[in-house]
Parts: structure tokens; C-alpha cells; sequence
């Protein structure tokens, strides 16, 4: 099938404009693997689990999002009865909490912008929370819109490098609609618009790619380079005591940290 892939100046530009989101990706991965085993991790899968299944239906077979989704839970062994329930009360089929998504918007010091991604049933709650966490790592919130418009609403799914050959992963991810691919070391990262993002992990699925992960997310137009180890802590603590709240479900950034200043902050 003949294919044209995109231009090196073009890769070399996506690439770097990756490697923050990628590094943090791989970090934040981690992280959920730990969180697991106190649960923290199934509730955040079981609210997402409720809204998609609400918007799309109970079917993982026609909604390809909730399927996803209960691939991510069941690679952080999350028992299949909490997995059933979470999707019963998003068809309403048993009762539960009517969960309303908010986003936040501000900036750590530094000028690093932030995107806080909440799930609630307690609008007032969740933002005395995320106030309370803006105000005590010094970051401000932001009005609405002020820094969204600087993200992009992409899909992102990795493959594990060593289950792929990364010439036929690219031909079968340009051929499927994605819009660019990288290699991360350890994984592929394919990187697609939200309207393709459901067709191309299909086509994965019919042609048997074993995708490790996918979400859709919000990647940032520009990065800000913080290469110093202080404020790169400071930063990494910050986004994940937000993280760490209940009702939030994700914390979206524009920070660039070096590979090994990030290594050693997160350890």
C-alpha cells in the first residue's frame, strides 16, 4: 500500500513538541500501576466508565471509547463487578451519582499552563479543592478559555515497541488516518485528531496491533523548557497533588522537563 509518510523537518518537529507529554505519560503510567493497589485508580476509571457509558451506551461493542476503558481497567486488575456497575449506573440501569465534567484552567509558577479535567456530583467541593491546591503551590487560576485555546484536542495510543515493526506500524497508522507517529523507545506513540481517534484504534483491532494504551487528551500547542531540578519538583509535586484529589481526572501541561531531570524528580 503505498503511503506518504510525512517529512523528516515535519517528524523531527513532532517529536520534540512530544517529548514532555510522552515522559509524563510514561511517569503518570507508573503511578496508576501503584494507585491500583489502594483503589484510587478504579474510582477515576469507574466515573469516566459512567459518563461515556451514559453519552454512548452500555454496548462496549458499538461504543468503542467505553472499550477502551475497560481495557485500561482491566490492565490495572480492576474486578470485572466494579467494571459492570460502573456502566449500569451510566445507563441508568442501577441507581448512581450524576456526574457532571468541569474544566479548570490556570498556571503554576513559571508560566506553565494547566488544565484540570474534573468528574463531580459537588460543583462547589471539587473547586474549593482545586483552589485550595492552585493556592498552595503558589499557581493561579485562570479565566475560562484563557488556556485552553493554547491545547489541542488529540487521541494517543501507544503500542509496545517490542509486539510492532516500526515501518508497518507507521504504513498501517498514516493508512487508518492517524496524524503522525513516534518512537518513544519502549512504545510507538500514534497520535491522531479526536474525529479519527475511535476509526483508527478499529482498524488496529481488526488487524491485530496490540495497543498498550489510548485516550483521547489534550496536548499543548508549545512547551516551556524547565530545566531546572527545584522548580521541576516543585512542578511534578503540584500537578500531582491535583491529581491526587478525587473528583479530578486529569491535569494537562505544557512543561518540558529533561528526560533526566524527570527520571530523577519522579523517583
Amino acid at each position: 500500500m503505498a503511503v506518504n509518510p510525512l517529512t523528516e523537518n515535519h517528524k523531527s518537529k513532532i517529536e520534540n513538541s512530544m517529548s514532555g507529554h510522552s515522559k509524563w505519560s510514561t511517569i503518570k503510567h507508573k503511578k496508576a500501576a501503584t494507585d491500583a493497589k489502594r483503589g484510587k485508580v478504579f474510582s477515576k476509571i469507574a466515573k469516566e466508565m459512567m459518563v461515556v457509558a451514559r453519552q454512548g451506551g452500555g454496548d462496549p461493542g458499538a461504543n468503542i471509547t467505553l472499550r477502551t476503558l475497560i481495557q485500561k481497567a482491566r490492565a490495572v486488575n480492576m474486578p470485572a463487578d466494579n467494571i459492570e456497575r460502573a456502566i449500569k449506573k451510566g445507563t441508568g440501569e442501577l441507581e448512581g451519582e450524576q456526574m457532571e465534567e468541569i474544566m479548570y484552567e490556570g498556571y503554576a509558577p513559571g508560566g506553565v499552563a494547566l488544565i484540570v479535567q474534573a468528574l463531580t456530583d459537588n460543583r462547589n467541593r471539587t473547586a474549593a479543592e482545586v483552589r485550595h491546591v492552585f493556592t498552595k503551590h503558589n499557581g493561579s487560576l485562570a479565566g475560562q478559555g484563557s488556556v485552553a485555546r493554547s491545547f489541542n484536542r488529540k487521541g494517543v495510543i501507544e503500542v509496545n515497541s517490542a509486539s510492532a515493526k516500526e515501518d508497518e506500524l507507521l504504513e498501517v497508522a498514516l493508512a487508518c488516518g492517524a496524524e503522525d507517529m513516534t518512537n518513544e523507545g519502549d512504545y510507538f506513540e500514534i497520535v491522531t485528531g479526536p474525529a479519527e481517534y475511535p476509526d483508527v484504534l478499529a482498524q488496529f483491532e481488526e488487524r491485530g496491533v496490540p495497543v498498550e494504551s489510548s485516550e483521547l487528551t489534550l496536548l499543548p500547542e508549545t512547551y516551556i523548557p524547565v530545566t531546572d531540578a527545584a522548580q521541576a519538583t516543585a512542578l511534578i509535586s503540584f500537578v500531582q497533588t491535583l491529581e491526587d484529589l478525587e473528583d479530578v481526572q486529569n491535569v494537562y501541561a505544557n512543561f518540558d522537563i529533561p528526560d533526566e531531570i524527570m527520571e530523577s524528580v519522579s523517583a
